[in-house]
């Protein structure tokens, strides 16, 4: 996987004398009325109908879970014990640690900082919004939402940088310790969002054991992509909540997780795992939102995997499906792009999405040409807080959803856009 982000003093100076050639493919790529949307990591109509099963599920007449629940009537805050089994295994957290929800994880992420900024958190010293200013660690490239919620609660970002081993550890020890008003971190632990990095264990236990000003520091381990693999290597996520129990400091780690890209988007089931005291504050609090989540949807979850390998099984076919398209975006970015030192981007093993680095202060023209020639991307700068990247340099691209064929239409267009960007920059 390519990390290091181009270089402009790098790129080939011959690409300046390309400008006149460039603007006449760019104009032919204009030409072809393309409507084409790299923009999110949607998973495709194909995908979706992997899970069309689930509709006929849990079958007539059956509305009884395991333990003789009837799913249709209140209760359960908890979720059902025969869907947190299969998840509890695929996530490495005790089962008795884990909560099935409603169909976000976001909307837990969300939930756990709210319930921190008005109630505190356990071995905290109060609500965080009564304590001053309060500052979370954003490793970047990251994801936008992660960013929004911040925003939204106004709390301060902070920015360390992503390596291909998980974030910039030294960096990371180096803010929190000294800073009380650091209260909390994100991470994507396995194919992080966008550039499909992998926290290793090490790191892992790094980020779990460093000293903090803030007592009640916790780090948001958003573990969406643990069961989504492009390769029949199924790189195993970290287990923060298990080495946090070890280092001394068993709270620190709030795990969410979803299976929003595993079945029905906007109809799956989500899981929270962390401590047995953070569990108890959570479920507290969540007894005033909840009478209890969706059990019937758990239950035709759990009928429709059977175990955690069904789960697995499932899984493959989606990598199936989405393994050619992230392979035709790397072959056309080696391809069209080469040595040039125009761009470099990453090659993941998992997840969702593809990073990519331009030349410094082009992202964002890039991203204006892609779209006046028919092609939406996420805009320059959602992987920084406040929709900023300093460099100008980061695109993220998400090939999932569209045909293969219109991802190789797309990416084709694409690397012209980042040949035309460079070689006006060149040029200027």
């Amino acid at each position: 996987m390519s990390t290091s982000p181009a270089d402009h003093a790098a790129v080939d100076p011959a690409i300046a004398a390309r400008l006149p050639e460039l603007r006449e493919q760019y104009a032919a790529l204009q030409a072809r009325d393309l409507s084409l949307d790299l923009t999110r990591g949607k998973p495709s109509a194909e995908q979706l109908d992997l899970s069309e099963p689930l509709l006929a599920l849990p079958g007539e007449g059956r509305h009884t879970s395991a333990a003789g629940t009837d799913v249709r009537n209140y209760g359960g805050l908890d979720g059902l014990p025969e869907l947190r089994e299969i998840f509890a295994e695929l996530l490495g957290v005790p089962v008795d640690q884990l909560l099935a929800q409603d169909n976000a994880s976001l909307r837990l992420m969300y939930d756990s900082v709210v319930q921190a900024m008005l109630f505190g958190v356990p071995g905290g010293e109060g609500p965080w919004s009564q304590q001053g200013e309060i500052t979370f660690v954003c490793p970047v490239p990251g994801y936008d939402r992660h960013f929004a919620i911040c925003e939204e609660l106004g709390i301060r970002m902070v920015t360390v940088p992503m390596t291909p081993e998980g974030p910039d550890v030294d960096a990371v020890a180096e803010l929190v310790a000294h800073d009380p008003s650091v209260k909390g971190m994100w991470a994507v632990p396995t194919y992080a969002n966008p550039d499909g990095s992998v926290i290793t264990e090490d790191v892992a236990r790094r980020l779990v054991s460093m000293p903090t000003a803030a007592p009640d520091f916790r780090i948001f381990w958003d573990n969406a992509y643990a069961v989504h693999h492009l390769t029949e290597h199924e790189t195993p996520t970290a287990d923060a909540i298990g080495l946090a129990a070890e280092a001394g400091d068993p709270d620190r780690v709030l795990m969410f997780a979803s299976t929003s890209k595993v079945t029905f988007a906007g109809a799956g089931v989500s899981f929270f795992a962390s401590s047995p005291a953070n569990v108890a504050w959570f479920k507290q609090h969540l007894a005033f939102r909840s009478i209890g989540p969706d059990k019937v949807n758990q239950l035709r979850h759990a009928a429709f995997f059977g175990d955690a390998d069904g789960v697995r099984a499932h899984m493959a076919k989606h990598r199936e499906i989405l393994a050619p398209k992230f392979r035709a975006v790397v072959e056309i970015l080696t391809d069209r792009l080469g040595d040039t030192g125009v761009a470099t981007w990453t090659e993941p093993a998992g997840g969702y999405f593809v990073s990519v680095d331009v030349v410094p202060g082009t992202a964002s023209r890039v991203v204006q040409l892609a779209q006046e020639a028919g092609i939406k991307l996420t805009p320059a700068g959602a992987t920084f807080p406040y929709g900023e990247d300093p460099r100008n340099a980061n695109i993220r691209l998400a090939p999932s959803m569209p045909p293969l064929e219109e991802v190789r239409v797309a990416m084709d267009g694409v690397a012209t856009c980042m040949l035309l960007a460079a070689a006006e920059a060149a040029s200027a």
